[in-house]
């Protein structure tokens, strides 16, 4: 299999790594550069006469600073409300910056919570709830997965998903492409092949231990450590430190892994950039049901901002049409809005209508209090099962 091009292509998102609680240091050395970016965006925008909006969000967002899709985001807003806008990308994770900063807030709004970061930051009260009138085309069981009282509000979503090359789906006969975490667990060579992003650093990680938690303890109604007792002491290849070097090794050759966990949409984004059929995505099945872990992306107000009206305007924007078209073909992801709809390039990615999402077997709150825990089980198996 040859690698994805480089070239003017959108890039996929760069995940931010890790949870609250960690990072924190890294976070609070960021604070300092943030805040000093800060007052000089304000200084400026005040010597125009326009309030300025802070945002924090990662580095990726619609492609990037400066590209068209983050121009036509962003711009549009500050022409009609003539206000400035400062994107800023902290250092560390967006809910641990929040956290550093919760006595004197720097920030507005906060774009890029999860599912999983987005309730931890709501333990700390470091939010202020609102909903948009377009929730009302935004799926509830969205909602009820990252934020149901609305102090995140989603804007994408996505699966994650396990890619596949050609040829290991020709090895199994076509089997991977209906793959349990059994199969797994039971078939070395099956272990083997499989790259996953560390869960003690990475957020694509925990996303990952958490859907097959859920999965043994919801649909097989096992032990979930068993899995990792089974497949830790198989694998070729060690877990990844982030997403992106996951996804690089496995489409670079030589010697890249047979599989490798990231997103059901990544057929999609072959197929747009002319890679179409150079790897497939597969979920997690049981008795012919699609099982897998639904990542969702979302908005919410800084606790403390300065500018609520501002703040709750921008929300309305971000989840109208005008913004979530954009969404498919930059974040790679499809929009929380159900009226606006995705390219026919997604025809290549599996139709997450046909996916039961795990995340319906926990709350928010329930899974931001059991994660660290979690992590901190599955380091205990890997420090035990993995080689030093």
């Amino acid at each position: 299999m040859t690698a994805i091009e480089e070239g003017p292509r959108t890039p996929r998102r760069l995940r931010r790594p890790g949870r609250l609680g960690r990072a924190i240091l890294v976070a609070t050395v960021a604070v300092i550069v943030v805040v000093a970016s800060f007052g000089i965006a304000e200084y400026l925008a005040s010597d125009l006469g326009e309030p300025t909006l802070v945002v924090y969000t990662y580095s990726s967002l619609f492609g990037g600073s400066g590209t068209p899709a983050f121009n036509a985001v962003f711009g549009p807003f500050e022409s009609a409300h003539h206000v400035h806008i400062d994107v800023e990308y902290p250092a560390g994770t967006l809910a641990s910056t929040l956290l550093a900063q919760s006595n004197a807030p720097a920030a507005d709004l906060v774009i890029g919570l999860d599912e999983i970061t987005a309730p931890e930051a709501e333990s700390y009260h470091l939010l202020t709830p609102y909903a948009p009138p377009e929730l009302a085309n935004v799926p509830a069981s969205l909602v009820d997965e990252i934020s149901p009282d609305d102090a995140v509000v989603p804007y994408e979503y996505g699966y994650l998903a396990i890619d596949y090359n050609l040829s290991f789906a020709a090895a199994t006969h076509g089997a991977v492409e209906r793959a349990t975490f059994p199969e797994f667990a039971e078939n070395s060579s099956w272990a083997r092949s499989l790259l996953i992003e560390d869960p003690t650093v990475d957020i694509t990680g925990e996303e990952f231990l958490a859907w097959q938690i859920e999965y043994y303890a919801t649909v097989l109604h096992q032990n979930w450590t068993s899995f990792w007792t089974s497949v830790l002491p198989n694998f070729d290849y060690k877990p990844a430190p982030d997403w992106a070097t996951a996804f690089t090794e496995f489409t670079t050759p030589p010697g890249n892994p047979a599989m490798v966990v990231s997103y059901s949409t990544d057929p999609a984004y072959a197929a747009y950039y002319n890679q179409s059929g150079q790897y497939n995505s597969t979920v997690s099945w049981w008795n012919g049901t699609a099982y897998g872990w639904r990542t969702i992306y979302g908005i919410g107000i800084v606790a403390g901002s300065r500018h609520l009206t501002l703040d709750e305007e921008f929300e309305d924007w971000f989840l109208s049409g005008a913004v979530q078209s954009e969404i498919p073909l930059n974040e790679w992801e499809y929009p929380a809005n159900t009226t606006v709809g995705v390219p026919s390039v997604y025809d290549a990615a599996i139709d997450p209508a046909t996916i039961q999402p795990l995340n319906d077997a926990t709350t928010p709150a329930q899974l931001a209090a059991s994660i660290g825990g979690w992590v901190t089980e599955y380091q205990e198996l890997a420090d035990q099962y993995l080689p030093p």
